[in-house]
Protein backbone atom coordinates (compact mmCIF):
# COMPACT_ATOMS: atom_id res chain seq x y z
CA UNK A 1 0.00 0.00 0.00
CA UNK A 2 1.55 3.53 -0.57
CA UNK A 3 2.01 6.29 1.36
CA UNK A 4 -0.72 8.77 -0.12
CA UNK A 5 -3.25 5.52 -0.25
CA UNK A 6 -2.41 5.16 3.57
CA UNK A 7 -3.30 8.48 4.15
CA UNK A 8 -5.96 8.60 2.38
CA UNK A 9 -7.44 5.72 4.01
CA UNK A 10 -6.35 7.17 7.40
CA UNK A 11 -7.85 10.46 6.98
CA UNK A 12 -11.28 8.75 5.76
CA UNK A 13 -11.60 5.91 8.60
CA UNK A 14 -12.28 3.40 5.78
CA UNK A 15 -10.99 1.41 2.83
CA UNK A 16 -13.68 0.88 0.36
CA UNK A 17 -12.11 -2.95 0.18
CA UNK A 18 -12.76 -4.53 3.07
CA UNK A 19 -11.63 -8.09 4.08
CA UNK A 20 -13.45 -11.20 3.55
CA UNK A 21 -16.61 -11.29 5.25
CA UNK A 22 -16.66 -7.60 6.28
CA UNK A 23 -18.84 -5.31 4.48
CA UNK A 24 -17.16 -3.27 1.67
CA UNK A 25 -17.29 0.41 1.99
CA UNK A 26 -16.41 3.71 0.57
CA UNK A 27 -13.95 6.32 0.90
CA UNK A 28 -14.99 9.62 -0.33
CA UNK A 29 -13.38 12.90 0.67
CA UNK A 30 -16.07 15.01 2.80
CA UNK A 31 -15.60 17.11 -0.26
CA UNK A 32 -17.42 14.80 -2.32
CA UNK A 33 -19.45 13.66 0.01
CA UNK A 34 -20.98 17.35 0.27
CA UNK A 35 -20.65 17.48 -3.37
CA UNK A 36 -23.17 14.06 -3.76
CA UNK A 37 -25.46 14.92 -0.70
CA UNK A 38 -26.02 18.41 -2.25
CA UNK A 39 -26.92 16.79 -5.73
CA UNK A 40 -29.27 14.35 -4.46
CA UNK A 41 -30.64 16.67 -2.06
CA UNK A 42 -31.38 18.63 -5.30
CA UNK A 43 -32.77 15.86 -7.07
CA UNK A 44 -34.79 14.81 -4.50
CA UNK A 45 -36.28 18.77 -4.72
CA UNK A 46 -37.04 18.15 -8.15
CA UNK A 47 -38.54 15.03 -7.81
CA UNK A 48 -41.12 16.14 -5.13
CA UNK A 49 -41.65 19.33 -7.54
CA UNK A 50 -42.70 16.97 -10.33
CA UNK A 51 -45.08 15.26 -8.00
CA UNK A 52 -46.90 18.37 -7.54
CA UNK A 53 -47.03 19.16 -11.23
CA UNK A 54 -49.03 15.77 -11.96
CA UNK A 55 -50.98 16.81 -8.61
CA UNK A 56 -51.68 20.00 -10.69
CA UNK A 57 -52.82 18.27 -13.75
CA UNK A 58 -49.94 19.88 -15.40
CA UNK A 59 -49.09 19.89 -19.01
CA UNK A 60 -47.45 16.48 -19.71
CA UNK A 61 -44.80 18.12 -21.94
CA UNK A 62 -43.40 20.30 -19.27
CA UNK A 63 -43.58 17.17 -16.38
CA UNK A 64 -41.60 14.97 -19.05
CA UNK A 65 -38.80 18.04 -19.40
CA UNK A 66 -38.70 17.95 -15.58
CA UNK A 67 -38.29 14.51 -15.35
CA UNK A 68 -35.27 14.38 -18.07
CA UNK A 69 -33.80 17.04 -15.84
CA UNK A 70 -33.87 14.96 -12.88
CA UNK A 71 -32.41 12.17 -14.94
CA UNK A 72 -29.31 14.08 -16.12
CA UNK A 73 -29.01 15.18 -12.68
CA UNK A 74 -29.04 11.53 -11.72
CA UNK A 75 -26.68 10.58 -14.55
CA UNK A 76 -23.87 13.17 -12.76
CA UNK A 77 -24.49 11.82 -9.44
CA UNK A 78 -23.84 8.31 -10.90
CA UNK A 79 -20.92 9.60 -13.03
CA UNK A 80 -19.56 11.11 -10.38
CA UNK A 81 -19.27 8.16 -8.14
CA UNK A 82 -18.05 6.09 -11.26
CA UNK A 83 -14.84 8.11 -11.52
CA UNK A 84 -14.11 7.90 -7.63
CA UNK A 85 -14.69 4.01 -8.05
CA UNK A 86 -12.38 3.70 -10.44
CA UNK A 87 -9.57 5.81 -9.14
CA UNK A 88 -9.94 4.36 -5.61
CA UNK A 89 -11.39 0.65 -5.58
CA UNK A 90 -11.03 -0.38 -8.81
CA UNK A 91 -7.41 0.76 -8.64
CA UNK A 92 -6.71 -0.79 -5.36
CA UNK A 93 -8.30 -3.97 -6.03
CA UNK A 94 -6.45 -4.57 -9.39
CA UNK A 95 -3.03 -3.65 -7.48
CA UNK A 96 -3.76 -6.33 -4.48
CA UNK A 97 -4.42 -8.66 -7.41
CA UNK A 98 -8.01 -9.25 -7.53
CA UNK A 99 -8.87 -8.90 -11.11
CA UNK A 100 -12.45 -9.91 -10.35
CA UNK A 101 -13.02 -6.13 -9.86
CA UNK A 102 -12.94 -5.89 -13.65
CA UNK A 103 -16.28 -7.92 -14.55
CA UNK A 104 -18.03 -6.22 -11.26
CA UNK A 105 -17.31 -2.98 -13.05
CA UNK A 106 -18.30 -4.02 -16.61
CA UNK A 107 -21.56 -5.50 -14.89
CA UNK A 108 -22.27 -1.80 -12.91
CA UNK A 109 -21.26 -0.07 -16.50
CA UNK A 110 -23.65 -2.00 -18.18
CA UNK A 111 -26.61 -1.16 -16.01
CA UNK A 112 -25.73 2.97 -15.69
CA UNK A 113 -25.93 2.54 -19.74
CA UNK A 114 -29.21 1.07 -19.38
Amino acid sequence: MNMEHTAHTEQNGAECCAAEGEPRRSHHSDKTKANLVSRLNRIEGQIRGVKGLIEKDTYCDDVLNQIAAIQSALNGVGKLLLENHMKSCVVERIQSGDRDVIEELLVTVNKLMK
